[in-house]
């Protein structure tokens, strides 16, 4: 079987998890199937580590249009590709349709990650076009994997589509802790942990009001993992809490990310919305309490391994946080759950379905 995998999120990403998603099905993918990924340039992290890796793209350096420019480019080649009809199933790795033209009768799989742009269009500029896209491709795509039944219960709800053509595919759990490496990693003393963005429907400033007399009381600390600098809005928030000193961000590699999570006091997740929920299984296989909201897909992904909140109530918030934090036989509990229900999601399954899902088209 040949498969052909498109350029646009290793152009929009460096790191992330779509482009880790891809990545992992590629690789394993290629022991059974011939695989081309198109695209001339790219500076994606888990790209260069495949065989399909392209040349880097001025990566060290920023310039307003760099990432449009990129993508402009690799389409060219994504197009050429397409028409060479050499290929039987195509894989478009986000969501815009420039392929409509030339794929003919062609099948193509399409994977909806979630449906923040629908749920959450305020966060988003009038003219983003993701979600016309998105509502194009499901219409026209040959089937359509869903990350969880959460996120097929959505698109069922935003699109007229058949259910027959939604299939849901888990993701898997992207740190092995069989590979973990020995390293010294000056980590806070006594903190929780806070991974990936902190904007909107990722809930960082309610979080912030219901957890800060909880760090003032115990000197605990809070340690943010990747989403970029704190913001001056944020830093006022800090300020206003008195909580300004005990609050840092940083960004971690793998290896420090896995310290991170094995010796945080709990992971806590309060989005409003997810599609999957990947830190949930790096926090189980890190033996990290996980408190996260009772909302989306947490409950169907996280199961009964979590300590749940309601994240619009700041005292729902609290508690679950204290529950975790007071109550050490409760801790152990979600602990060993969690670990049990990790071994249910592995990118071997993922993969194994997504092939066979290939091999109906």
């Amino acid at each position: 079987m040949n498969l052909l995998y498109d350029h646009q999120i290793f152009s929009l990403q460096e790191f992330g998890g779509i482009s880790r998603y891809f990545y992992e099905l590629i690789s394993f993918l290629e022991k059974d199937t011939f695989i081309d990924v198109s695209g001339y340039y790219s500076n994606n992290y888990y790209l260069e580590k495949t065989k399909y890796k392209k040349k880097s793209f001025f990566k060290n350096i920023s310039f307003r249009g760099k990432r449009s420019f990129l993508n402009l480019i690799n389409k060219r080649d994504s197009i050429s590709k397409i028409k060479r009809n050499e290929y039987n199933v195509f894989h478009p790795t986000y969501y815009d349709t420039y392929f409509s033209d030339y794929i003919n009768k062609k099948p193509f799989v399409i994977t909806f990650h979630d449906m923040i742009h629908e749920k959450f269009s305020s966060l988003f500029p009038e003219n983003d076009i993701t979600k016309k896209w998105k509502k194009e491709i499901a219409q026209k795509a040959s089937k359509i994997i869903a990350i969880s039944e959460n996120t097929k219960k959505d698109l069922l709800d935003i699109y007229n589509i058949e259910e027959e053509k939604i299939e849901v595919i888990y993701h898997g759990n992207s740190i092995n802790l069989s590979n973990e490496v020995e390293i010294n990693i000056n980590l806070p003393n006594n903190y929780l942990l806070f991974v990936g963005n902190r904007n909107g429907y990722k809930n960082f400033r309610l979080f912030i009001e219901s957890v800060s007399s909880i760090i003032n009381k115990e000197k605990i600390n809070i340690l943010c993992v990747g989403g970029g600098k704190f913001s001056k809005e944020e830093i006022a928030l800090f300020v206003s809490k008195g909580i300004e000193h005990r609050i840092e961000q940083r960004n971690l590699n793998d290896n420090q990310l896995i310290k991170a999570y094995k010796n945080a006091l709990a992971f806590i997740y309060p989005s409003l919305y997810e599609g999957f929920g990947m830190p949930i299984l790096e926090a189980y296989a890190c033996s990290c309490p996980l408190v996260c909201s009772e909302t989306s897909c947490f409950p169907e992904i996280a199961k009964e391994g979590a300590s749940y909140f309601n994240p619009l109530d700041i005292e729902s918030i609290r508690y679950a946080i204290e529950a975790v934090l007071y109550n050490e036989t409760y801790k152990k509990g979600l602990i060993n759950k969690g670990k049990e229900i990790e071994k249910l999601f592995s990118w071997e399954k993922t993969c194994k379905q997504t092939l066979d899902l290939y091999k109906t088209l």
